[in-house]
This record gives structure tokens, C-alpha cells and sequence, in this order.
């Protein structure tokens, strides 16, 4: 029940992470604006260690995720990080992946009821610390991706696993190409579950801080009560699903660019053809790989493979050069591996998926199904 007088806050501050109890919920507020949240090791291990801490603390009835600054939940992971570790070799990066997969995993699997402020900036890293929210909100500002062909990366944070899991070959598009959604598009391929205006989730959050609640249905409440229809206009799946169907669920990313190239005129078609000429050939074909193959696969089993394919990505694929041209030398000009998915060998590919860890050895061992 709602009151009026809430017990003075528990906080735990870490200098990107605010975690604290207040009013019966677990808020953790990542608190890193100016980099739009990106997650970094010690963000990961904040909030490990809060959300273990609240698993079974019953002071707690929900935990709310949220992001500081207006523009962001979670733009993803520091991908300047990933470059400096790469190029010196630093066993860090590994570990970054390791515990950001942990984290994914804890939170698909959470105790108590997790809801997932997805307003603004939504992507990488950051869908994977929200998608397995048990109430996922998003906002007139929600920009949802997941974007790492265009870095020489693969959608990991389980996404082989979500994105496995939407309506027809939405996954496939999503991944191959990584298209930017919005809120009615998330919520229409299942990504999102409640959407309301960002002034209207700003009043819902101030209601919540300053009340005392005694369950997770109460909290819940708040949300879908003050629930709206998200802007139809801006949905770009719907429109075109039938084509998105069609073109990618061909078997081959040769197959998906002839399909695009046979709709000549169509200005989708077009577009997402100059989209894919962008990304990295050799990661495009590995995602639709692990796509395909997260459709028959648990989520843990999902982010072990993961974890086996980004140990290539940096070692044999296109992960450095993606990221420096994006973010370290910022020309925009990448070098990828292969000029053309023509020149892309399915025995490249296959290689992504062989793990270099006996899997009793493996890392990410410990995660139950």
C-alpha cells in the first residue's frame, strides 16, 4: 500500500552506478551521461553486486533500472575499452564479457519482478541488461538497436538468443543489418511491453521514489496504468514485414542482398542494401549464423557460444578495425577483412562457433537452463 512517508534510502554510490533502496524498490540508476551509459567493467560488477544483494533481501519488492541524463538507458559497452584491451592483449577483455554475460544471464532469470526504463538511447550492452525485465518501458525517445555489424562485432548479450525469438525473420534483419526501432516497432516484435509519453514515465518515477510500496503488483500498476499508445508512424517493421520476411529468410547474406536487389525501386529495399554495404561482410554472415542457430538453443547454452565467438571476433575477425574506425581514429573508413560477402568462406564462419575451451573448462559454465 502506498504511504505517504518513505523510510530514508539505502544507497550504495559508485561513481557511474547508484544503487538503493527506497520506498520498497531497488533502483539503479546508471549515472554515466556523458559517455550515454555505456557500461563499463566496474558498472557490471555495481550492479551484480546490488541485484545479488536484493535477490532475496525482502525489503525489496522490485528493482527499476533507469538511465541519468535525459538521452540514454544504455548506448552499450565501452567499446573504446574493447580496442585498448585487443590491441594489448589484455586478459581484462575476456573478463569484461565473461561478467557482462553473468550479468545478462542474472537477469533474465531474477527472483524478483525487474522493469527496464528503456527511454532514449537502447542499444548493444544496453539491450542486454534489459530485455529480460519482466516489464520493459519505452518512450516517444526510445532508439532501440542492436548495432554491432556496423563495429565488426556480432549482437551478443544474448541476442542470439532474443533475437532468435521474434516474429518471423525480424531477428535476422535486426541483426544483420542493425536497424534503429522505435517504441511501436519494439513493442509490435515483442522487444518492449508498455509504452508512455517520457513526461508521463518521469511523473510515474517521482510517484515511486516518493511512496512506500508493499508489492511488486503495486509498482507494476503504476506503469501500465499510466500506459499510452506509442506514435504508429514511425513504425518501419509493420510496413514492410512482408519483405523483411522474405528477403531475410534466405538462406545466405548473398541470398538476402540478390532478394533486395530484386525489389528494384522499392526504396527500403534500397536503403537497407547501402545499410549491409556499411557493415562488416564477414560478421554479417556469422550473425545470421548465430541467429539461426539461437532459435535452438537455451539461453545459457547461447551465451556460452557467445562468449566462444567473441574471443574470435578480436583474435580473427573484424572486431579492432570496426571499432577504430567508428570510435578511435572516428574516419568512418573501415578495412574489413573481406571486401565482399562474395569473398566470406563458410569455413570462416564455421570457426566462430568452435569454442576454445573444453567445456568443462569454460567460463560461463556455472549458468543452469
Amino acid at each position: 500500500m502506498e504511504s505517504t512517508v518513505s523510510p530514508a534510502p539505502q544507497a550504495e554510490v559508485h561513481p557511474h552506478v547508484i544503487a538503493e533502496v527506497r520506498g520498497g524498490i531497488g533502483w539503479l540508476t546508471l549515472n554515466r551521461p556523458q559517455a550515454l551509459n555505456a557500461l563499463s567493467l566496474e558498472m557490471i560488477r555495481a550492479m551484480s553486486h546490488a541485484l545479488l544483494a536484493w535477490q532475496h533481501d525482502p525489503e525489496v519488492h522490485a528493482v527499476i533500472l533507469r538511465g541519468e541524463g535525459g538521452k540514454a538507458l544504455c548506448a552499450g559497452g565501452d567499446i573504446r575499452f574493447f580496442h585498448r584491451a585487443a590491441t594489448a592483449g589484455d586478459p581484462q577483455l575476456i573478463t569484461f564479457f565473461t561478467e557482462e554475460y553473468r550479468l545478462n544471464h542474472l537477469i533474465f532469470s531474477y527472483a524478483k519482478p525487474y522493469i527496464a526504463l528503456m527511454d532514449g538511447v537502447v542499444m548493444g550492452g544496453g539491450m542486454g541488461i534489459s530485455q529480460g525485465a519482466s516489464l520493459r518501458v519505452v518512450t516517444e525517445r526510445t532508439k532501440m538497436a542492436m548495432p554491432e555489424t556496423n563495429i565488426g562485432l556480432f549482437p551478443d548479450v544474448g541476442g542470439g538468443w532474443f533475437l532468435a525469438r521474434v516474429p518471423g525473420s525480424v531477428g535476422e534483419y535486426l541483426g544483420v543489418t542493425g536497424q534503429v526501432i522505435e517504441a511501436a516497432d519494439a513493442l509490435s516484435i515483442g522487444l518492449a511491453d508498455c509504452h508512455m509519453g517520457a513526461d508521463a514515465l518521469a511523473a510515474v518515477v517521482r510517484r515511486l521514489r516518493n511512496g512506500h510500496w508493499q508489492s511488486a503488483g503495486e509498482i507494476a500498476a503504476c506503469f501500465v496504468d499510466a500506459a499510452s499508445a506509442p506514435d504508429a508512424s514511425k513504425a518501419v517493421i509493420a510496413a514492410r514485414r512482408g519483405a523483411i520476411d522474405a528477403c531475410f529468410s534466405q538462406d545466405t547474406v548473398q541470398g538476402i542482398l540478390a532478394d533486395l536487389a530484386g525489389n528494384g525501386g522499392n526504396d527500403w529495399a534500397a536503403q537497407t542494401a547501402a545499410y549491409m554495404a556499411k557493415r562488416s561482410p564477414l560478421m554479417m554472415a556469422v550473425t545470421l549464423e548465430q541467429i539461426r542457430r539461437g532459435r535452438h538453443t537455451t539461453l545459457a547454452d547461447e551465451l556460452r557460444r557467445e562468449l566462444d565467438m567473441m574471443t574470435h571476433v578480436f583474435a580473427d575477425g573484424d572486431g579492432i578495425e570496426g571499432i577504430r574506425a567508428l570510435a578511435v581514429d572516428k574516419d568512418h573508413t573501415p578495412k574489413w577483412k573481406h571486401a565482399s560477402i562474395d569473398a566470406v568462406r563458410e569455413e570462416e564462419v564455421a570457426a566462430f562457433f568452435v569454442s576454445p575451451w573444453r567445456r568443462e573448462q569454460h567460463p560461463l559454465l556455472g549458468l543452469s537452463d
